[in-house]
């Protein structure tokens, strides 16, 4: 148990536990924040496994054992998660609902590769991961970005494989001061310049085209974050819309006018998942693959 200058009875609260069982351990960690709290207590875990959650969430009591079980048995995977419930303490969280619905959905090692620069796939307190994993590739870093995000990027970018245990094994609390919430360092434009880091990387080795794309979504905010690659070496050569002859900065393509995926790597930029969904079954009538010649990454 980390304590991070708590002001409330948690740190009361511990201390008793302590007493009752002695398999638990305290430790101070003065730095403020979740990230240095949580590299505090996985550089003092002993096991081979190491599990976390926050202070307001809930594990079921088959969590740990099923988790350790995948790993026991799958030793080619660095890390496993689950599926989680969602509880809010708030009115008018749909649309936080549905990211948890949709990403619930995603479970597979193969899913997670395709749709890692979409969202953030793994609920953080939902993880267990090998030590050994976590002291080759290094626990989570201070930046001006979301640190569970770049750690979950840099693993899947270093080769980590990682899926889900296709079960709800915890209950994840939403609250109004949830850091998520409040923190600059969760705002969308954190997100996508850490994406974007790693999607550059994720191009260099996989866009056969490289450092050549087309970006489906030629509004203001799809052309605003595409520019991010641009500082990673990436070159949009033309905007693909469902309007005709629009005029902007690069070649404007009508969507049903497209190249043949041998000819162009595409990055879908629309956030809603309905117009998503009927992209992706556009671009498979077209004969394009997901992770080969198209990428969803908004």
């Amino acid at each position: 148990m980390i304590d991070n200058n708590s002001d409330d009875k948690s740190l009361e609260i511990a201390k008793k536990w302590i007493k009752k069982d002695l398999r638990f351990i305290l430790i101070s960690e003065k730095k403020q924040g979740v990230m240095f709290a949580s590299n505090a207590g996985s550089q003092k875990a002993k096991g081979k496994y190491v599990a976390r959650m926050d202070a307001d969430d809930w594990s079921y009591p088959e969590r740990l054992e099923k988790q350790a079980d995948f790993l026991d048995k799958n030793a080619n995977y660095g890390a496993v998660a689950s599926l989680v419930e969602y509880v809010s303490e708030m009115e008018n969280t749909d649309g936080f609902a549905r990211y948890v619905e949709w990403i619930n959905t995603v479970q597979t090692y193969e899913e997670i590769l395709k749709k890692q620069f979409i969202e953030s796939l793994i609920v953080n307190p939902s993880a267990m991961w090998r030590k050994e994993v976590a002291e080759k590739h290094k626990m989570y870093k201070s930046g001006d970005f979301p640190e569970d995000y770049e750690l979950w990027l840099r693993w899947i970018n270093n080769g980590v494989m990682i899926r889900k245990i296709p079960e709800i094994l915890i209950k994840w609390y939403d609250s109004e001061n949830r850091l998520t919430r409040t923190n600059p360092i969760y705002s969308v434009k954190s997100f996508y310049q850490i994406k974007s880091k790693y999607l550059a990387k994720w191009l260099e080795n996989n866009n056969p085209r490289h450092p050549y794309i087309s970006v489906w979504g030629a509004s203001r905010i799809s052309r605003r974050r595409a520019k991010l690659l641009e500082k990673h070496g990436i070159i949009n050569t033309a905007y693909i819309d469902i309007r005709r002859n629009r005029i902007l900065d690069k070649e404007v393509i009508y969507y049903q006018d497209i190249s043949s995926p041998k000819e162009i790597f595409i990055l879908v930029y629309i956030k809603q998942m309905n117009a998503r969904d009927e992209i992706q079954d556009f671009l498979h009538s077209k004969g394009y693959e997901e992770g080969k010649s198209y990428l969803l990454v908004s």
